[in-house]
C-alpha cells in the first residue's frame, strides 16, 4: 500500500472534524456540481464525512485530484478510466496521475456490458484488456483498485482470479455491488470489499447480501450525483446523503448506527491508507 508521508508542514486533522463517515465514492468534480461544489464539500465537512472522487477518464480523474489538492484533509481522489469510457487507455498518463499523494486507488475500472450487445465481443474484449492493464497498474504503484461491475460479474471474476498474483493485499473494493450471492462468496474468497450506495435505502433485493457479508468488509458510499437515497429520490446525490445509507446499513444489518459508522470508517481508512491522516 502507499507509504508516503504527510507534506512538511502539513496542519495534522483537527480532532473536531476526525471522519464520523466517509463517502467511499462520489464524483463532485462531476458538472453538475459546477455551481456549489464547495458549498456541497463543505456541507459534508462540517457534519465530518470524508469523500474519495472516483475518476472515470483521464479529465474527470485530473478534475478528482486538483479538487482533492484544494483540502488539507477529508477530500481524496481516485483515478482510472471507467468501462464505458471510450478513451484509450493511456498507462503512463494514469501512473503518473496514481503517485499524487491524495490519489488512493485506482478506479473506477472494471466491465459493464449493460449498454452492449450480447454477441459484441469485440467491445468486451476491449473492456477485459483496458481492466487488466489497471490491475498491473495498482499492483505496480500498490494502490487498491476501484471496481465498477455491470451485468458482467462472470468475466470479472474470472479476470480477477487469472491475475491474483497481481492483486495487492488488500485488492481494494466493489463498488455499488449488484452481483448475486455466489458472486460476492467468490469475491470476498479473493479479498475485495463492498461498497452500498443509495439504491440500498429502496431495494431490498439486497438485503440478504448485505446481511451476508461481514460489517468489516462494508464501505459506504453515494456515488453523487446519482441513485440518490430515500427521502431524496430523483433529485440530485451528494456525499452528505451518505450518512442515509449507514441508517439503512443498521436497519439490515441489525446493529447499531453508531457501530456501522465506526466499523465502515475504520474500513475505508484501513482499504484507502489513510492512516497517516487519522
Amino acid at each position: 500500500m502507499h507509504t508516503g508521508k504527510q507534506d512538511a508542514g502539513k496542519s495534522p486533522v483537527p480532532e473536531n472534524m476526525m471522519p464520523k463517515l466517509i463517502d467511499a465514492h462520489t464524483h463532485v468534480q462531476f458538472k453538475e456540481f459546477d455551481q456549489d461544489r464547495n458549498e456541497v464539500i463543505k456541507r459534508a465537512l462540517d457534519e465530518r464525512i470524508w469523500l474519495v472522487n472516483a475518476g472515470a477518464n483521464k479529465d474527470w480523474s485530473l478534475k478528482a485530484v486538483e479538487l482533492a489538492e484544494k483540502y488539507p484533509f477529508g477530500v481524496w481522489a481516485t483515478v482510472g478510466l471507467h468501462p464505458d469510457d471510450t478513451e484509450k487507455f493511456d498507462y503512463s498518463f494514469y501512473k503518473n496521475l496514481a503517485t499524487k499523494e491524495k490519489v488512493v486507488a485506482i478506479g473506477e475500472c472494471g466491465l459493464d456490458y449493460y449498454r452492449i450487445e450480447p454477441e459484441d465481443q469485440k467491445t468486451k474484449d476491449a473492456q477485459k484488456e483496458i481492466f487488466t492493464e489497471q490491475i498491473r497498474l495498482a499492483n505496480e504503484i500498490k494502490k487498491p483498485l476501484v471496481i465498477h461491475c455491470r451485468q458482467a460479474f462472470e468475466d470479472l471474476i474470472e479476470i480477477l482470479e487469472s491475475n491474483k498474483k497481481l492483486l495487492n493485499n488488500p485488492p481494494g473494493i466493489i463498488h455499488f455491488f449488484t452481483g448475486s450471492p455466489k458472486d460476492a462468496e467468490r469475491l470476498l474468497e479473493i479479498g475485495f470489499n463492498f461498497t452500498f450506495g443509495g439504491l440500498v435505502t429502496y431495494n431490498r433485493d439486497f438485503d440478504e447480501i448485505i446481511r451476508k457479508i461481514p460489517l468489516e468488509r462494508i464501505m459506504l458510499e453515494t456515488d453523487a450525483p446519482f441513485v440518490s437515497p430515500e427521502p431524496f429520490r430523483r433529485k440530485r446525490n451528494e456525499p452528505l446523503y451518505v450518512e442515509k445509507v449507514a441508517e439503512k446499513i443498521s436497519e439490515i444489518k441489525n446493529v447499531s448506527f453508531e457501530e456501522v459508522c465506526e466499523k465502515t470508517t475504520a474500513n475505508t481508512i484501513d482499504i484507502f491508507n489513510l492512516k497517516e491522516y487519522n
